[in-house]
């Protein structure tokens, strides 16, 4: 007689290797969702460089709000704050809720870019 299909051990080990690799995968899951949450806001600060900086070649002074720069737009759920800006310099800070550090734009420092984690 020609048998077909799988055997009930072999359904079960199916889903034994299917559920130690979910086990395994989940919980990275979450890393990687927060690693993303911090490359928006990484990447939020360096277009706010691009745009102070087409900003300040126009006006003479950095902008000190983000609503005076027409080319920029901040990512759903990063919280971007101008906390400094003259005709010399600027800093601005920015952080996702979900993420794991908060980020600092000083174009003053070397690098420019900063990050700190959250306790």
């Amino acid at each position: 007689m020609n048998e077909r299909g799988f055997s009930l051990f072999e359904l079960l080990v199916v889903i034994a290797i299917i559920g130690v690799l979910a086990a395994v995968a989940v919980p990275r899951f979450g890393d990687f969702r927060a690693a993303a949450y911090d490359a928006r806001s990484q990447q939020d600060l360096r277009n706010l460089a691009s745009a102070q900086e087409l900003h300040r070649a126009a006006n003479a002074a950095y902008a000190a709000d983000v609503v005076d720069l027409s080319s920029f737009r901040t990512s759903e759920g990063v919280d971007l704050q101008i906390e400094v800006a003259d005709a010399t310099r600027f800093r601005a800070t920015a952080s996702h809720p979900s993420g794991t550090n908060d980020y600092a734009w000083d174009s003053d420092t070397q690098p420019p870019l900063t990050a700190t984690p959250r306790p």
